[in-house]
């Protein structure tokens, strides 16, 4: 069983490094009809955010970084309230209507969800998820580059219609040489992957028809009696999800959200990116043009997929558990879309050897690019990419260095990841760290578990810097709802209201920003501007040290921001002229030795 386990890996180290090299062989060259995508297009949450897409998406096409003669789009969200990733789809298609007329129903089109603020992976937040740095490719790969590399093979073997997929996960898998995942039939058609029953209850989970489950081979097709979002364990037996071992064996890893299955242990198949023919896009347009303004949140995976098969039902439409904010009006918005969708048929390409990674949180970013070994094989991560790092370490092994110069002289523990950054002599970073973006001058302490992440801002017309700086553990999305509550969050693993008092401050509603019914580590203004990027970084890392000594550090004499305001006035062109000049000092530095 052994060996087949390790055949398995090995198989599919091989089909994504293939990719990989056929990726490379189009960057910067014009693609033939059919060869790739008609259009790739990437959802924004507003304006600003669209901007800074659309830069780096210019950026990318200036440097030959992608495959040329695409249409490359950035659609952006409607103002007003969040509509979620079923929203942004549904805004997207009247997007490309606009665009293109009736001549969008030959595309192959390729739709990537980016438009959230990344509140679990903030170095993320203010230039975008899809464009998260990579330990990979020369130049560096992004999320971006690695979606698009992943898919290769999908455009040629496509009807009209859309691809769906998120900014933040991987989908890595193998098949036969001769075969090609086919999104030809009508409705929707989605990936399948093995995965634990407790990695089901985070994610859509199939319910398929019977089909010849003895052979198991690397790919399948079949057709789901009915889709489960999110569903308990005890749902998922129930409603006959869970699949017996019948001689099924992958190997035991602990890499990937499918967490590869032990022998004799039951397993579910569950969801991760979708397809729907351009049949299915012109009915939810239509939809979506009859109701005008949507004003709650929709998803494109529990609303969408839930209506599909035979066995949908009308139920979950009124399940608003897994629901962040409920609307008045979503149970009803959803009830239309059941109906809308309703006898539309959900094919399945079941993949047996293949893996699903999520890189969506502080957590996952630290493990998958230092610790996990299976994501660092099948991908061929590097310790160093693309940097300047004179004196690698013992540690080199664990760390994760992505276009960054350090000097010899400064010292990086293991599990920490260092991008788009400068670190100066004697600079001393604690384990699993994140360092984003920043120039950390000579002599200064980075403690264990830090996350630290430069912005610079346009404010009244000056540029000015910022750096966020706090405990990687440190849940920047739970709030409170009134400032006698404030006791109830923590930053660095310290009551706020202690830390507020060693920085010297007040707590008044004008400590925070945005909706002061939702109190916030990403709302409260705590972050001082100052006049340099290296400024920035010493004092922030003077308000870690405050917290972790015990210390008194006055912020009082400082212009305060929170998380949420650095975003407002982020200056895009400033961080990515930055990351182009640590860009152009390593290409010069490679090509001197």
């Amino acid at each position: 069983m052994a060996a087949a386990g390790a055949l398995s890996e090995v198989s599919l180290r091989e089909a994504t490094q293939r990719k990989l090299r056929r990726f490379s062989e189009l960057r910067g060259k014009s693609v033939a009809a059919g060869e790739f995508w008609d259009i790739v297009a990437i959802t924004a949450a507003d304006e600003k955010q669209e901007l800074a897409y659309k830069q780096q998406l210019s950026e990318k096409l200036k440097r030959k970084e992608l495959p040329l003669g695409v249409q490359y789009h950035v659609f952006v969200d409607p103002a007003g309230a969040k509509i979620g990733n079923g929203g942004s789809t549904l805004c997207a298609l009247r997007c490309l209507e606009k665009l293109y007329g009736d001549k969008w129903n030959s595309f192959t089109i390729l739709l990537i969800h980016s438009g959230g603020y990344s509140q679990r992976l903030p170095n993320a937040s203010a230039l975008g998820k899809i464009f998260t740095a990579l330990p990979l490719g020369n130049p560096i790969y992004q999320m971006l580059e690695l979606k698009l590399a992943m898919y290769i093979d999908f455009p040629s073997h496509m009807n009209p219609g859309i691809l769906v997929t998120c900014a933040d996960d991987i989908e890595l898998y193998s098949i036969g040489k001769s075969e090609f995942i086919r999104f030809d039939k009508p409705g929707f058609t989605a990936l399948a992957h093995p995965s634990s029953l407790t990695v089901g209850t985070t994610h859509g989970v199939f319910v398929l028809e019977p089909f010849d489950y003895l052979e198991h081979r690397d790919l399948e097709y079949g057709s789901c009696h009915r889709f489960l979002h999110k569903p308990s364990i005890e749902k998922m037996y129930q409603l006959n999800a869970v699949c017996r071992p019948g001689g099924f064996c992958q190997q035991d890893s602990a890499g990937g959200d499918s967490a590869y299955l032990k022998l004799g242990s039951d397993y579910v198949y569950t969801d991760s990116l979708f397809y729907m023919d351009h049949k299915s896009a012109k009915k939810l347009l239509a939809f979506y043009e009859e109701i005008g303004t949507l004003n709650c949140e929709i998803d494109a995976y529990g609303d969408f997929l839930q209506a599909l098969g035979p066995g949908a039902t009308v139920e979950y439409t009124r399940n608003t558990s897994n629901v962040t904010k409920e609307e008045s009006e979503l149970v009803d918005v959803r009830q239309r879309i059941f109906h809308l969708l309703k006898g539309t048929s959900l094919n399945v390409v079941v993949l047996n050897n293949s893996k699903f990674y999520h890189i969506g949180t502080t957590e996952e970013y630290l493990f998958h690019f230092t610790s996990d070994s299976s994501l660092k094989s099948e991908l061929d991560l590097q310790s160093v990419t693309f940097s300047i790092f004179p004196d690698i370490s013992e540690h080199s092994g664990k760390t994760c260095i992505i276009q960054s110069i350090l000097d010899s002289g400064c010292s990086l523990a293991p599990g920490s990841v260092v991008e788009y950054s400068r670190l100066g002599p004697d600079v001393s970073v604690g384990e699993n760290c994140i360092i984003s973006g920043s120039c950390i001058p000579a002599e200064a302490v980075l403690p264990a578990r830090s996350f630290l992440c430069s912005l610079s801002l346009k404010m009244n017309g000056s540029l000015k810097y910022s750096a966020m700086a706090f405990g990687v553990q440190d849940d920047l999305k739970k709030s409170v709802k009134t400032l006698s509550d404030i006791k109830l969050l923590q930053f660095f693993g310290v009551c706020l209201l202690s830390c507020l008092d060693i920085w010297n401050l007040k707590v008044t509603e004008k400590l925070f920003s945005g909706n002061k019914t939702h109190l916030s580590l990403w709302t409260a203004r705590i972050f001082p501007v100052c006049s340099s990027l290296s400024d920035s970084v010493t004092t922030s890392l003077k308000m870690l040290h405050a917290i972790q000594n015990k210390s008194t550090f006055s912020l009082n004499s400082y212009k305060l921001l929170s998380i949420e305001e650095m975003l407002i006035y982020k200056d895009i062109e400033d961080m990515i002229t930055y990351r182009e000049q640590i860009f152009l000092e390593i290409s010069l530095n490679k090509k001197q030795f």
